[in-house]
């Protein structure tokens, strides 16, 4: 009897457990999706299905973990390392589509999920790390790695992964281990509260304005947004501006009113560090020093060390002497900038100290007298279907490839315009979204990312499914999207990063695309933006909104003579945000740190001038403390050098020489991560970059 019980219970435990690893039939996220091209289902997708999916997964994670450990077989590198590699799809998948829409399109629920989801995932991630058994077996393949005859792709992803071990903790102590694990949860939800705060306090703030006198300078596409701003608040009749940068930027270059003009600006400088339920002070004092904390616990002098030791740059030390290289020539330009502008103050009558938030009001002016440019009358070039059907031709004229937009297919907001992106023979490479405009539910900012990555299986190609969103001018009455000179050169670059991601072709996905050391990774983005300000490109995009006229002569020759204006502001302001990046991150005992007494501390050692504030202020500095930039934010201008100097060689040939640009896809944008970043720049370019070519590129030297 009691045997007869214990069968019972046998096959009632074997039939609940077969029951646990059915999915869900209703999640759309545990299932094939049956879309075109197989894009996530976003119209069958809801809040509720994250947190049961990634469940589910993380449990289908698990069990193939424990295959790989339990596998009698002599580790190898198919059934350890590849095993390995291919394990989590399903958890990844899902992760995927979570994180894009809470970037994109996202809401309270979403972000009260995220604070359960990330944390939780981070620590299933953390466990398969610190597997002892599973790290002895790729340890014994890693070792015998000479023996195994593995090609460069192969071994790049052995020396990856044994190193995501080593980095994830796998060989520490038991007795830190679980600090360790706790240190990563802890960052994972500080980093998202950071980001959420960033947005709340971004939607939270308006300026209204109720006197139509005080919207003098401003142009009349702003101030009808700003009505129609005001009449969707419930204000008809006012006007309301916000710290989004197409408003921001806006009304800080034009309006007339200097004291509206701080208050706009002070409200964006601000943004969480105004002693409120979103203030981001103490996250950041708790994220620095775990970050310290878990570097020490590796074994690394500061998390700079961590992070640097897998980028280009190697070492804090040699991101500082790059940096020095730039700032003296940078900040001797800038301090010239402001004496200019402080005499034009002066010259007017006015009897007032330069402030950051007159830089941008009387450097318009400036541009205006001396190059006779009007960013307004710019702005009416640059029609945005115009400038993104510009990158699609460029693309075209140097790859081949093509885009035909898609409207039967699944959107998560009716702006977005998805695209199937072939290559020149027909052939299918991947799908491209595009999310143009700002929403209170998207983060401010400009990024590409990934709903699938690429990768090949068993001999079958999976095409990625990339995505580019924007914060751009929404149309107006009468009037298309018309972007600015520089929001043209941010479309380009996100564009890059798509490319990247579009015409990879590796065998791994944690090696494709953009899945390369943080340094290199805006290498195929900036490179772009050459193109997007070469005379020859505007002509085939920049055509006058009524007109259609193409951007004349004389406006393409007064861009190219101000092509060095205002340059050292635009270095100084972005890089004293790398400084004050690289000054939290190789502190070795930050437990105590006060901010803004750091930050001021960080400006006055760098010596930065009054006149311009840092590009971002620590308390919304979302690159180092919600992104994945720490110790990294000097990333755009060392992928500038390599920009600048690979642009040459179009230079040096012509804008679309065929064997160049052939030479450029095949050993930068198709090989993702599976080689050394120098070895494969150099095998594109036939020697290392000059920093000279960015120095005379900024007008520096």
């Amino acid at each position: 009897m009691k045997n007869l019980i214990f069968l019972i219970m046998i096959l009632f435990t074997l039939s609940s457990c077969q029951q646990k690893k059915k999915p869900d039939p209703k999640n759309p996220l545990l299932h094939e999706f049956n879309t075109p091209f197989e894009v996530p289902p976003f119209d069958l997708i809801s809040n509720g299905h994250f947190i049961p999916a990634a469940e589910f997964a993380m449990n289908i994670h698990n069990e193939e973990i424990n295959a790989i450990v339990q596998d009698t077989l002599k580790p190898g590198f198919k059934n350890t390392i590849v095993a390995l590699e291919r394990s989590g799809e399903l958890i990844g998948k899902i992760m995927s589509v979570f994180h894009n829409l809470n970037s994109s399109h996202t809401n309270d629920e979403m972000q009260e999920i995220s604070k359960q989801l990330i944390p939780a995932v981070t620590k299933h991630r953390d466990a398969i790390w610190l597997n002892e058994e599973l790290f002895k077996k790729v340890e014994t393949v890693y070792h015998e790695k000479d023996k195994l005859n593995l090609d460069q792709e192969d071994a790049k992803l052995l020396d990856e992964t044994y190193v995501k071990f080593i980095r994830g903790g796998a060989g520490l102590p038991e007795e830190k281990r679980g600090r360790f694990r706790q240190i990563n949860e802890e960052l994972s939800l500080l980093s998202i509260t950071f980001g959420q705060n960033i947005l709340n306090e971004t939607n939270n703030f308006k300026l209204i304005i109720e006197d139509e006198k005080d919207l003098s300078g401003l142009p009349s596409a702003l101030r009808e947004t700003a009505a129609k701003t005001a009449e969707s608040a419930g204000m008809p009749g006012k006007w309301i501006f916000t710290v989004h940068k197409p408003s921001l930027i806006p009304f800080i270059t034009y309006a007339d009113n200097r004291t509206m003009r701080e208050n706009l600006f002070k409200a964006y400088i601000n943004l969480g560090d105004n002693d409120n339920e979103f203030d981001n002070k103490e996250i950041i004092r708790k994220i620095v020093a775990l970050r310290a904390e878990r570097a020490e616990i590796l074994g690394y002098k500061t998390h700079a060390d961590f992070i640097l030791e897998r980028n280009m740059s190697k070492t804090p030390a040699n991101v500082i002497t790059f940096l020095d290289q730039i700032w003296k020539p940078a900040i001797r330009v800038a301090k010239a900038e402001a004496k200019q502008l402080q005499n034009l103050i002066n010259s007017s009558g006015e009897n007032f100290k330069l402030e950051p938030w007159d830089w941008w009001y009387y450097t318009e002016k400036v541009r205006k007298s001396d190059y006779d440019l009007d960013e307004e009358t710019l702005r009416e070039y640059f029609v945005l279907e115009n400038v993104r059907d510009g990158a699609f031709e460029v693309a075209k004229k140097l790859f081949g490839i093509q885009f035909e937009q898609i409207n039967d297919i699944p959107k998560y907001h009716p702006d977005v315009q998805a695209f199937e992106v072939k290559d020149a023979d027909g052939s299918h490479l991947g799908v491209l979204y595009m999310d143009f405009f700002p929403r209170e539910s998207k983060r401010s900012g400009a990024w590409m990312s990934e709903y699938r990555g690429q990768k090949t299986v068993e001999g079958k190609n999976i095409r990625p499914v990339v995505t580019t969103n924007f914060n751009f001018s929404l149309p107006t009455a009468g009037k298309p999207a018309l972007i600015s000179y520089e929001e043209a050169e941010t479309l380009f670059h996100e564009f890059g990063h798509a490319l990247h991601g579009l015409l990879s072709q590796c065998k791994y996905s944690s090696l494709s695309g953009t899945s390369v050391p943080r340094d290199f990774v805006e290498l195929p983005s900036q490179i772009m933006e050459n193109w997007a300000a070469n005379p020859e490109v505007m002509k085939l995009y920049a055509k006058h909104y009524l007109t259609g006229e193409i951007i004349p002569d004389d406006i393409l020759e007064k861009l190219d003579k101000s092509s060095h204006f205002n340059q050292g502001f635009a270095t100084v302001e972005y890089m004293s945000a790398c400084y004050l990046d690289m000054d939290y991150h190789t502190l070795t005992n930050p437990a105590n740190i006060t901010l803004p007494e750091f930050e001021e501390l960080s400006m006055q050692n760098m010596g930065m001038i009054p006149e311009i504030v840092v590009r971002y202020r620590s308390t919304y500095f979302s690159h180092i403390f919600s992104g994945g930039y720490s110790a990294g934010y000097y990333s755009y201008i060392w992928a500038e050098v390599l920009d600048s100097d690979a642009f040459q060689a179009f230079k040096e040939t012509s804008l679309f020489d065929q064997s160049t640009a052939k030479a450029f896809r095949e050993n930068i944008l198709e090989k993702g991560g599976t080689d050394d970043p120098m070895s494969l720049y150099v095998k594109f370019r036939g020697k290392e970059p000059d920093i000279s070519a960015l120095l005379k590129k900024r007008g520096l030297l």
